[in-house]
């Protein structure tokens, strides 16, 4: 029996992960009957990536905060013995209205709500994806949220926000929830900024959440103290790649906890067990809407890719279309690639009609494949 792996991205703006997972695998066995097919919808570990590894019957529903500090319900995923948490499910960009935003107001408050969530629950190992947020405070609102108290010259100060940061004068780890020590925190994070500096969460993703001029400069300062004062207390990250990302989600997870940063597809291949799937495996089929050259720059079908190669397994890839520089995944193991827009009139009809397509193109890319 042939055993295949399949292992999608999302088609964005045409079929989910899952979806088109299932779309192949249909095309698969309309080709071959002596087959195993083993599906596992994947992700970069951006938004979405719950969407991708979480069916919805395995979501939990909190009651949690936004990007605000208002009430707000979030989610976050079972997968297995993982708690799969999407920073932006509480904190995402979008769920204040764009004239409404204020970095400097933001609060991952409700970062802080899933993860104790989660650890309610049992959990002991935690993914946490920090893409998409609309938040600045470097995780402050989130490790007050998890027992942490933080002081300024007049005393303790309550409901910290990004503006609050340069008040600080010292913060007590010693309440921080001691399920914490006992849990493997994992970090999904595609990008290498630091907490601080011209490189940093401020300066490079401030600007996209509404942050200018002398706001930026502000929020900065903020940061610097507010790096300065966990440094006291843990270790100083302020200069690690990765600590910036998401306004500064991580940083002080790696600080108290030495939290693991990975990139987004590595981490969730490794929470949706790749390694344990690729054994026995004859094949991989992967793909995602479009290939072209930045496919080979950390996106989730170049992972999948250099998985496979280091059990020794063959991968195909099906795109919505193949773009410029798409000839670049075959130096990273894709032995071919097909696209939905060869049997398809155009693009806006493959779009429409993925999964069907999926379905044929798969069948094919089978029987080519092992005949």
């Amino acid at each position: 029996m042939k055993k295949i792996v399949i292992a999608p991205d999302s088609f964005k703006g045409s079929i989910s992960a899952a979806d088109a997972a299932n779309a192949i695998a249909m095309g698969i066995r309309d080709a071959l009957d002596d087959v195993l097919t083993v599906t596992l919808p994947i992700a970069d570990g951006g938004e979405g990536t719950l969407d991708a590894l979480v069916p919805a019957e395995a979501r939990v529903y909190v009651s949690a905060f936004n990007t605000r500090g208002d009430p707000a319900t979030a989610e976050f995923g079972r997968l297995c013995d993982t708690a799969v948490i999407e920073s932006a499910s509480a904190v995402g960009l979008g769920t204040v209205p764009e004239e409404e935003r204020s970095p400097a107001l933001s609060t991952t408050k409700g970062v802080g709500v899933l993860i104790r969530a989660a650890l309610d629950r049992g959990f002991r190992r935690i993914m946490l994806t920090v893409g998409g947020t609309g938040c600045n405070d470097g995780g402050a609102g989130m490790l007050e949220t998890l027992g942490a108290v933080f002081y300024g010259r007049s005393g303790r100060m309550n409901g910290i926000r990004a503006c609050d940061l340069a008040d600080i004068v010292r913060i007590d780890i010693s309440g921080l929830d001691p399920r914490l020590s006992d849990t493997q925190l994992t970090i999904a994070c595609d990008v290498n900024n630091p907490l601080v500096g011209e490189n940093g969460a401020t300066y490079v993703y401030g600007p996209q959440k509404g942050a200018d001029g002398e706001m930026l400069r502000s929020l900065e300062a903020g940061m610097v103290n507010y790096a300065a004062r966990l440094a006291d207390v843990a270790r100083d990250v302020s200069r690690v790649p990765g600590t910036g990302a998401g306004g500064g989600i991580p940083a002080p997870l790696v600080a108290i906890y030495d939290a693991r940063i990975l990139s987004g597809i590595d981490a969730v291949l490794d929470a949706a067990g790749m390694d344990t799937a690729l054994k026995g495996a004859a094949l991989v089929i992967t793909g995602e809407g479009r290939i072209d050259a930045q496919s080979a720059c950390g996106k989730a079908i170049s992972g999948v890719a250099a998985r496979a190669a280091a059990h020794g397994v063959p991968v195909i890839a099906i795109a919505g279309q193949l773009g410029s520089g798409a000839d670049a995944m075959h130096g990273l193991g894709i032995r071919k690639m097909y696209a939905l827009t060869d049997v398809a009139p155009d693009a806006d009809h493959a779009k429409k009609n993925a999964g069907v397509l999926l379905r044929a193109v798969a069948a094919r890319a089978v029987t080519e494949f092992f005949n």
